[in-house]
């Protein structure tokens, strides 16, 4: 699909039939104007890690009748010829690469799905921009603030659709339950709290170096990461508690909760953080980053308070995960399931919970599908730069941590005041790959 093309396309359309439809359209969608598709004037769609979420993201993205998907791409073959197969049993040919780069030089591919480890996101976005692509890409956008604002700044020099995988933000009851926050009703909010409770994240046993299994490109997998023998605990999902790689629980689920957290507070950067916790639940474990932590961020008015703990369920009002805002007549609190307020006494009434009825994942993929065709930036639901604000602040509560100090950010020279504390600004580049610099 030409660029000049996308300019005029705008409607919502419909083809069933090889339209690359992994399933049937779901209840989410299915309110929207019906015509049919021409071949020409689909969504050509390639997919850059597809382990996980990546896979998740594409086969949302291929309930949007426009959305075709044209080539796979992962460094682990044995992902490459699963997910290859999955979608030759449902009729969709596609280009399987092991180099993404070679995926991007493909220019019949529009658009490109980010699903690969945190510390890959920043190199293969801006690459992907560079090529003329749109992006999902997925949460946490970068490993580093540095990262952050690279993803930001390609963005703008590409002109490129960038989506953020915080799907929550095209979910409904979210939406409803900040503008209610946003109403007042709540009187004045002094502290919000957001949460994770993860009870099924267990222990990681401790397991030797070994050499990388069979059709895995290990040094591809490492990228720009530091060199290091192939050790199981590292690979695939458990990436997420290693420096290297990711930023633990914190960019992982703290993304999307600190994401509303701000969002309904109308809140940016905050004056000051600190953080405290560790390895509490499983000290002798594998992995690095911490099973519990609590952080604190300071605002002009509020505090925002960031708690995760693995290994347990009993978070705050009886939720494995939330955010709730506290305020002078009454609590809201909102979770994947729903939102609900609790009153002060004779300060407000309450409201039951009004449970989740979308599916977020789903109306994400398509809010970028439709940008893609659109070219209306503004219609994004987590553009780049959403996405590199809640990642910021979430690396941010990691580098207190990892500090030790309660550290303050500096908005104006977009730094902190401590020597410390800005040496983990930039996220360490090895193997010959050096951070974009984007002019």
């Amino acid at each position: 699909m030409k660029h000049s093309r996308r300019d005029f396309l705008r409607s919502a359309t419909t083809l069933a039939a090889g339209a690359g439809l992994v399933s049937a359209l779901p209840s989410d969608l299915q309110a929207l104007p019906l015509k049919t598709i021409a071949a020409s004037d689909r969504v050509n769609i390639a997919a850059i890690g597809i382990n996980g979420m990546g896979w998740s993201d594409l086969t949302a993205m291929l309930k949007h009748p426009a959305a075709q998907c044209v080539a796979l791409c992962d460094v682990d073959r044995n992902v490459l010829d699963k997910r290859v197969a999955e979608l030759s049993q449902q009729g969709i040919k596609v280009k399987a690469y092991t180099d993404y780069r070679k995926l991007l030089e493909d220019k019949s591919i529009d658009a490109v799905i980010i699903g690969t480890p945190d510390h890959w996101h920043c190199l293969q976005m801006t690459d992907a921009c560079a090529a003329g692509k749109d992006v999902y890409v997925e949460k946490p956008v970068g490993n580093s603030i540095a990262e952050c604002r690279t993803m930001t700044a390609a963005q703008q020099r590409y002109h490129r659709a960038v989506q953020v995988g915080q799907w929550q933000r095209s979910q409904q009851h979210f939406k409803d339950a900040v503008s209610f926050v946003h109403s007042g009703k709540l009187g004045q909010i002094r502290l919000v709290k957001a949460w994770a409770y993860m009870g099924w994240m267990k222990s990681i046993p401790v397991k030797p170096d070994s050499t990388p299994p069979s059709g895995v490109d290990y040094k591809a997998w490492l990228g720009p990461a530091r060199e290091r023998p192939f050790n199981e605990n590292r690979f695939h999902f458990n990436f997420r508690w290693y420096w290297d790689y990711a930023g633990g629980l914190m960019t992982d689920w703290g993304v999307h909760l600190l994401d509303y957290a701000l969002l309904g507070m109308k809140a940016e950067t905050p004056r000051s953080i600190m953080a405290a916790g560790g390895k509490f639940a499983y000290p002798d474990d594998a992995a690095e980053t911490p099973d519990t932590l609590t952080t604190v961020y300071e605002f002009d008015g509020f505090n925002i308070q960031w708690e995760q703990a693995q290994g347990i369920d009993g978070g705050p009002y009886a939720r494995d995960h939330g955010i709730a805002f506290i305020g002078n007549n009454g609590t809201l609190v909102l979770d994947r399931g729903g939102w609900e307020v609790i009153p002060e006494k004779n300060k407000m009434e309450a409201v039951p919970r009004q449970k989740a009825v979308d599916n977020g994942l789903t109306l994400h993929a398509h809010n970028f599908i439709e940008v893609v065709k659109s070219r209306r930036m503004d219609d994004l639901h987590a553009p780049i730069q959403a996405g590199a604000l809640i990642a910021t602040t979430a690396q941010m509560g990691n580098i207190a941590f990892r500090t030790g100090k309660k550290i303050y950010w500096d908005k104006q020279a977009k730094q902190f005041t401590d020597t410390d504390a800005n040496q983990l600004l930039a996220a360490g580049y090895h193997n010959g790959y050096k951070l974009p610099v984007i002019s």
